[in-house]
């Protein structure tokens, strides 16, 4: 998840064979946050736009489950990635 421009970005993992809910992964602002766009723009992996979102998230502690003030949103979010990764023929 990240700002505009970004500003701030948050990367969230799941593991559905694991984890009960998402985590967040890594956060940061201004040059972390353009380094954790990079790395994800690197490897493939779809990055969303949600200002609110990332409010939210910046919040926690890094490998903190997401809130369930925030499950919903990042649930939808998830569930459409994993079915553009099924589209590609990606695993996850």
């Amino acid at each position: 998840m990240v700002t505009e421009d970004p500003k701030t970005a948050v990367a969230l993992g799941y593991d559905r064979f694991g984890d009960d809910l998402p985590r967040v992964l890594a956060k940061g602002k201004g040059a972390i946050a353009a380094q954790i766009v990079a790395i994800a723009e690197e490897h493939g992996i779809a990055i969303h736009r949600d200002e609110d979102l990332v409010e939210v998230l910046d919040k926690l502690e890094i490998n903190a489950p997401i809130p369930v003030a925030a499950f919903a949103a990042v649930a939808e979010i998830l569930a459409h990635l994993y079915r553009l990764n099924d589209d590609l023929g990606r695993t996850s």
